[in-house]
C-alpha cells in the first residue's frame, strides 16, 4: 500500500508541480539565456533504483565549456568559479533541480528518497553496507540532500578534501537512514524539512534545529 500511494503521490505532485511553477520555469529560462546563452538543461547520466542508469534533468547553472577545456561528468563539489550569478540564486532556491519532476514523473526518481548518484561516485555510495540504498528510487530531497544543502553547500570547490572529511561521511549514513526509516510520515516529514529549509534559505537564516536531528540520526545509524 506504502509503495502504492508513493507512486501516486510522486506522479501527482510532479505533474501539478510542472505546471504551477511554469511561470518560473519561464523566468529562469531567461535568465539562462541572458547569463550565459546555450543549452538551458543539464542533463546528467546517473545510478538509480536496482542500479540501473538513467538521464536527470536539471537547469543548467554553469558556464558552458570552452574548447579544450575539461570538465568531470560529476564531483562531490560544484565548480564554483563556473558558476554564473544567476546560476547561483537557482542552486541557492533549489530551482535548478525543477526539471527532475519529468524525472519523477517518468518513474526514474521520487519526491524523496537518497540522491542520484554520478557513475564516478558509485564506490562511495553503493557498495558494503550502503548498497541498501540501491532498492529504492532515488530522490528529489532525502535526509542526505538536506544535511548537504543546510551545511555541505558552505564547502566550495577548492575545500573537496575538507567536504569528504567533514560531510561525506554523515550524507553517506543519512543516504542509509532513510533506507532504513522508509514510510509515509517520514516522507512527509521531509517534504516539510525541505520546504522549511529553502524559506530560511530566503531568509539567509540556518536550519540548525534540523542540522543537529539529521546529525543524530547519522551517528545513531553509524553506531
Amino acid at each position: 500500500m506504502y509503495k502504492f500511494f508513493k507512486r501516486l503521490f510522486d506522479i501527482l505532485l510532479s505533474f501539478f508541480g510542472i505546471i504551477l511553477s511554469s511561470p518560473i520555469w519561464i523566468l529562469t529560462i531567461i535568465g539562462i539565456l541572458i547569463s550565459d546563452f546555450g543549452p538551458i538543461f543539464y542533463v546528467a547520466n546517473r545510478i538509480g533504483k536496482d542500479n540501473k542508469e538513467f538521464k536527470m534533468y536539471k537547469f543548467r547553472s554553469m558556464r558552458t565549456l570552452k574548447e579544450k577545456e575539461e570538465g568531470s561528468e560529476s564531483s562531490l563539489r560544484p565548480e564554483t568559479n563556473r558558476i554564473f550569478p544567476w546560476g547561483k540564486v537557482i542552486r541557492k532556491l533549489k530551482i535548478d533541480e525543477l526539471p527532475q519532476l519529468f524525472n519523477i514523473l517518468n518513474g526514474t526518481m521520487s519526491i524523496v528518497g537518497p540522491r542520484p548518484v554520478a557513475k564516478d561516485q558509485f564506490e562511495i555510495f553503493r557498495t558494503g553496507k550502503y548498497e541498501k540504498t540501491k532498492t529504492v528510487r532515488p530522490g528529489l530531497t532525502g535526509p542526505a540532500a538536506l544535511y548537504d544543502y543546510i551545511y555541505g553547500d558552505k564547502f566550495e570547490d577548492s575545500n573537496v578534501e575538507e567536504y569528504e572529511e567533514k560531510v561525506l561521511p554523515t550524507r553517506k549514513e543519512l543516504e542509509l537512514v532513510y533506507v532504513k526509516k522508509i514510510g509515509f510520515f517520514f516522507d512527509a516529514w521531509i517534504f516539510f524539512e525541505t520546504a522549511w529549509c529553502v524559506i530560511c534559505k530566503i531568509f539567509g537564516k540556518k536550519n540548525k534545529r534540523l542540522l543537529k536531528k539529521l546529525i543524530k540520526m547519522a551517528e545513531e545509524n553509524n553506531e
